[in-house]
């Protein structure tokens, strides 16, 4: 059985301490423990990461390796060509997610080029958006 992979871009390992009146307070760990624990059996492979060309190597080890990918690419939802290119050659079903309702925020999150890969988008569940996205996924690699 190949992983899921759930892969975080960049500020998120600041969950819990970074603008909780829009992230709330759950902290990175806790959702790595809510998203292992809807996984059940799936192997999950739960990342973080500050940086763009690590997000994108991890895009092509799940290309290789993974059933599925939530990912929460931060704010480079907004500026990745690269991450969108990433995400084409994956064959399997991907679902981006953002904490918050990133279309009532400004303008400049409004254009995601992540979604134009995505097969499902969440957004502004809060953390627990994460626990839907991979029930999300694993019902889609079911499926």
């Amino acid at each position: 059985m190949k992983p899921i992979y759930v892969l975080n871009g960049p500020n998120l390992n600041r969950l819990g301490k970074r603008e909780p009146h829009i992230y709330g307070t759950t902290t990175l760990s806790e959702v790595e423990a809510m998203c292992r624990h809807e996984a059940g059996d799936r192997p999950l492979v739960f990342r973080q990461t500050n940086s763009e060309e690590m997000l994108i190597n991890w895009v092509h080890e799940a290309i290789d390796e993974g059933d599925g990918i939530l990912i929460n690419p931060a704010a480079f939802t907004f500026t990745s060509l690269a991450l969108l290119d990433a995400l084409k050659m994956f064959e399997g079903p991907v679902i981006e997610l953002h904490i918050s309702n990133i279309h009532k925020r400004e303008p400049i999150y409004h254009r995601s080029y992540v979604s134009m890969r995505a097969d499902a988008v969440i957004a502004g569940l809060g953390a627990g958006g994460y626990r839907v996205g991979v029930r999300a996924v694993l019902s889609l690699v079911k499926g």
